[in-house]
């Protein structure tokens, strides 16, 4: 089977950081910031999760909680019992348009239960979170991204998105098409090419695709190529060095692209992306 994760983790560099792991007893605020994610793991305990908006979730059993893009939440415990809590802040291209990112719903929320292969990995975290070790930092900073990892697997295993490329991904015939733009956004995909891959028809694969994934496949590649020019470009690469590298003929052909879909030049958004990076 191919590996329908790799190519996206591979462009888009998964980050997390643990900065609590105890037990909860009071209110706390998560403040939305650009391009950072949130990651809470409920070990036991009540939990009251209020989303943005103000809806009200009352967790009573171990549950994974998953903001993957910026979001204002807040999490609360009562006094009496508490709740323990291991939290992580998660980054991984959100501000470059990742697809993975903004292809999942706002809040993922997932019982332990439903997802006994993590059970191994999370007793890992779990065991570095309410012991004090040498080296549980690092420990729990890697532990959570591979629980990401799992999370996301699971999403595409068990089919639980009804659109957008985690969907997609799910989709069996889908997913070669995928996986195609994505280990490969530099070859002149058309959309016959991506419909013999997937084993349909031209027509029925450009229906399919725009039903499940929210988008023309067209267009869908042609962000895509973008996002990886942006993660290219914060590596200091050149515009002229990367536009073959992502499917364009020419360094003019990569900016006119960049700014009809992005409003700005290549170099215009980089220095506006250096000048909100905190130095």
């Amino acid at each position: 089977m191919d590996d329908r994760l790799a190519p996206l983790l591979q462009r888009f560099e998964l980050r997390s950081r643990v900065f609590y792991a105890g037990n909860l007893c009071s209110l706390v605020n998560f403040d939305a910031v650009e391009g950072v994610g949130h990651l809470h793991v409920l070990k036991a305990g009540r939990l009251q999760l209020t989303a943005p908006g103000g809806q009200v979730q009352e967790l009573a059993e171990p549950s994974l909680i998953f903001f993957p893009r910026a979001s204002h939440h807040r999490l609360g415990a009562n006094d009496a019992d508490g709740a323990d809590l291991v939290c992580a802040s998660v980054e991984f291209g959100a501000s470059f348009g990742n697809p993975l990112v903004h292809g999942l719903p706002p809040l993922l929320v997932l019982p332990l239960r439903e997802a006994p292969a993590m059970r191994g990995v999370l007793d890992a975290l779990f065991t570095e979170a309410f012991d004090e070790r040498s080296g549980r930092d690092a420990a729990l900073n890697r532990l959570s991204e591979v629980v990401l990892v799992y999370l996301l697997r699971h999403a595409i295993e068990r089919g639980l998105l009804r659109s957008g490329v985690v969907a997609g991904l799910a989709d069996a015939r889908l997913a070669k098409a995928l996986n195609a733009m994505h280990a490969a956004p530099e070859r002149p995909w058309t959309l016959q090419g991506l419909a013999d891959l997937a084993g349909m028809s031209r027509a029925r694969f450009a229906a399919h695709f725009g039903e499940v994934v929210g988008e023309p496949a067209i267009e869908y590649l042609a962000g895509w190529r973008l996002s990886v020019a942006q993660g290219l470009l914060t590596q200091g690469r050149q515009v002229k060095s990367i536009a073959d590298e992502v499917g364009y003929g020419s360094p003019n052909a990569l900016t006119r692209a960049f700014t009809q879909r992005l409003g700005q030049t290549p170099t215009e958004w980089l220095a506006q992306r250096i000048g909100r990076v905190p130095a």
